[in-house]
């Protein structure tokens, strides 16, 4: 960890259905180094959890040559801490404005296609785009208190 707080670390993991439970342990470590009560570290959990199998399922299709990269970044700012989490597939790309909205009447009993409407919901700030290079890049950020602060 640097003097001032900051700490990172970048994960390369391939493309299997139990990546996901290790991701999901580093992501809660980090969480819980940027000060954050529990439910906001549960909501996160998830949001991380979602997150990687959404790359590993939809983005990479389970291809084991195919990798997804994840970042996790605590940043101390001036009145908060940033947890800041960057994911990223090597599958085909996506654009989120053509996802169906899980909340219309003709998708509420559909058991998939609510992923990004979660991650959306339990994140302070959600970024979706394509990566340069290909696939599919979500930025992710979750606010904390400073430690300081009251």
């Amino acid at each position: 960890m640097a003097e001032d707080g900051h700490r990172a670390v970048h994960l390369t993991i391939t493309s299997t259905p139990e990546m996901p439970d290790f991701v999901q342990v580093v992501g809660d470590h980090f969480a819980r180094g940027a000060g954050l009560d529990e439910d906001a570290l549960h909501w996160v959990s998830v949001a991380v959890r979602e997150c990687i199998v959404n790359a590993i399922k939809h983005g990479n299709q389970y291809d084991v040559d195919r990798r997804v990269f994840v970042d996790f970044e605590v940043r101390p700012l001036t009145d908060c801490v940033e947890l800041l989490i960057r994911v990223r597939d090597q599958g085909e790309g996506f654009d989120p404005e053509e996802v169906a909205d899980p909340l219309a009447p003709e998708n509420l009993l559909r058991t998939s296609g609510r992923g990004i409407f979660l991650i959306r919901s339990f994140m302070d700030d959600v970024r979706v785009e394509r990566a340069s290079g290909g696939g599919t890049e979500v930025t992710m950020i979750k606010r904390g208190q400073a430690s300081g602060s009251a």
